[in-house]
């Protein structure tokens, strides 16, 4: 069970049935209060008739999240019986049907945010791309992953997958709708693979905007256990908002005075202090120096991998064995 609805009211039962069929979300409907009991603490969100919020009260249900009040134009008793309830909201039908579809777009869904993980490469072409397809296809196989191509001049994590063919949402998609974004709906819609799923642009022209960004991540974290964001180093105000919101960022850079340079340029312009790491490829300088050059800590140092463009080429990832690539993005993601 997913919902639990109590009422009487025809005009209550058809509207919210309605809405949870269209969100494919189960229901258990009851008209008799005392018989919602036991499955009052065991449904996902509990939507309590106007017309039985009365009845409801009287039985003293044990307080818990995720109930409403809702009804054809609940008067001042709804909400005092609301407050007694421990309601989070009354809600009006079907004055408020949107918000209603909303809020079961992410029933059953994880109750806690999953983790972001930002990349960012510190120069041109340092393997940050190559190094969020990495991460996510190594979570992928634990849990559900969403690869986010923000780097509107990369060349698109799709290709690098090989799912550019695949049907679903892309970011213009996105764009051209508003509202609340179900964490379901995010999941279905981008193009997938199994677990894996990939959020990235449609054709060459390329913007991203913040409000954009952040429903596209409101949502994604409420769908995924990860969420790897292929940042793009000059990316305005939207990537501004994605990096504030990555639990741990890393900064991709070589390990030369160019590489380490335009990388200390970046991370002063980010601000990640204590949030952020290097992780540095071959050079002729150290980690050391590249820990001073830049203030931060290196957390991993990554080698070559053999056979790395041919896979990429084949379309089936850069993570394609056991090599230093793979071995890499395990420990970075078992330490942060």
């Amino acid at each position: 069970m997913s919902v639990l609805l109590l009422t009487r009211s025809a005009a209550t039962h058809e509207t919210v049935v309605a809405l949870c069929a269209a969100a494919g979300v189960a229901t258990d409907v009851c008209a008799d209060p005392s018989l919602s009991l036991g499955s009052w603490g065991d449904a996902d969100l509990v939507l309590v008739g106007a017309d039985l919020a009365e009845e409801a009260v009287a039985l003293a249900p044990p307080r818990r999240a995720g109930v409403h009040v809702v009804g054809p134009s609940p008067g001042d008793a709804a909400f005092r019986h609301a407050v007694a309830l421990g309601a989070a909201s009354v809600v009006s039908l079907p004055e408020a049907t949107s918000w209603l579809a909303d809020a079961l777009a992410d029933v059953g869904e994880r109750a806690s945010p999953g983790r972001v993980v930002g990349v960012v490469g510190g120069s041109g072409g340092s393997g940050a791309t190559t190094l969020a397809c990495a991460l996510a296809q190594w979570h992928a196989s634990r849990g559900p992953t969403l690869l986010v191509d923000a780097d509107p001049l990369g060349p698109g994590v799709d290709r690098l997958l090989g799912l550019e063919g695949r049907g679903g949402v892309r970011w213009e998609g996105l764009a051209e709708t508003s509202g609340r974004l179900g964490a379901r709906a995010l999941r279905e819609g981008v193009p997938r693979d199994g677990a894996l799923g990939v959020l990235t642009w449609t054709g060459l022209r390329r913007r991203l905007d913040v409000p954009t960004a952040r429903r596209m991540l409101d949502a994604a974290v409420r769908g995924h256990d990860l969420v790897v964001i292929d940042l793009a180093r000059q990316g305005g105000a939207a990537s501004v908002e994605l990096v504030d919101r990555c639990d741990d960022l890393l900064v991709v850079t070589p390990a030369t005075v160019p590489g380490l340079a335009a990388t200390a340029r970046l991370v002063a312009d980010l601000g990640r202090a204590g949030r952020a790491g290097l992780v540095v490829r071959p050079g002729g300088l150290s980690d050391a120096d590249a820990a001073r050059v830049t203030g931060l800590p290196v957390v991993a140092t990554l080698g070559e991998q053999r056979g790395l463009a041919a896979s990429v080429d084949r379309g089936l990832g850069p993570l394609t064995g056991r090599g230093p690539l793979a071995r890499t993005v395990r420990d970075l993601l078992a330490a942060a």
